[in-house]
């Protein structure tokens, strides 16, 4: 089972247009504290640039990515709750991703492909220590393939004699078959229906 925030590095890019914000807004409520509309201006500049850190703050916090033996979840939301939801049987390819800058941090990122439409959980990004979850979502979809090498099919062990292979049964002969002795069908042979 895999339950897990998100990577701290997710809460780069908001930082990065919201302390510049602040900071400016900080400035101008410094400027002239005497007059007036420079402090409300200030005021409102750093206000909002601290609501859109809590925001994100609060939403990475929130943010989980869970996997059970049956399904994937993601839940996010600060306002407004959202829990996505994917069974396991859908995922028809799992792609894992790592950039140059997610090799150094310790993040990664996966996309699912499901049959049907697209879902709400294509696409997972800042997942911390992300092969090894790869590696445990592949062991609950593939299960018949934990354990074995990549170059092996028979587990890796060349040690190991393979088993001989006894040959498959021959099919059966086919056989004409014919109208049952003694019974009547309801539906003659003679007529057809294209005369319609």
């Amino acid at each position: 089972m895999v339950n897990q925030r998100r990577h701290w590095a997710a809460l780069v890019r908001p930082g990065v247009r919201g302390v510049p914000v602040l900071v400016a807004g900080l400035w101008v409520l410094a400027l002239d504290p005497d007059n007036r509309f420079t402090v409300v201006l200030g005021l409102a500049i750093a206000l909002g640039a601290l609501g859109y850190l809590g925001l994100a703050v609060a939403e990475w916090w929130i943010r989980h990515f869970l996997v059970t033996k049956r399904r994937v979840l993601l839940t996010s939301g600060v306002i407004v709750r959202k829990v996505a939801v994917m069974p396991l049987r859908r995922i028809t390819d799992l792609t894992y991703q790592e950039t140059l800058v997610g090799q150094l941090l310790g993040y990664g990122g996966f996309r699912f492909e499901s049959a049907g439409q697209d879902q709400a959980l294509s696409q997972i990004t800042y997942l911390p220590d992300a092969k090894t979850i790869y590696d445990e979502i592949s062991g609950l979809l593939f299960p018949s393939d934990a354990g074995r090498g990549s170059d092996d099919e028979d587990g890796g062990d060349p040690t190991r004699r393979p088993t001989p292979q006894r040959p498959a049964p021959a099919a059966p002969e086919r056989h004409s078959t014919g109208p049952i002795p003694g019974f009547r069908s309801a539906y003659p042979r003679g007529r057809s229906t294209r005369s319609r």
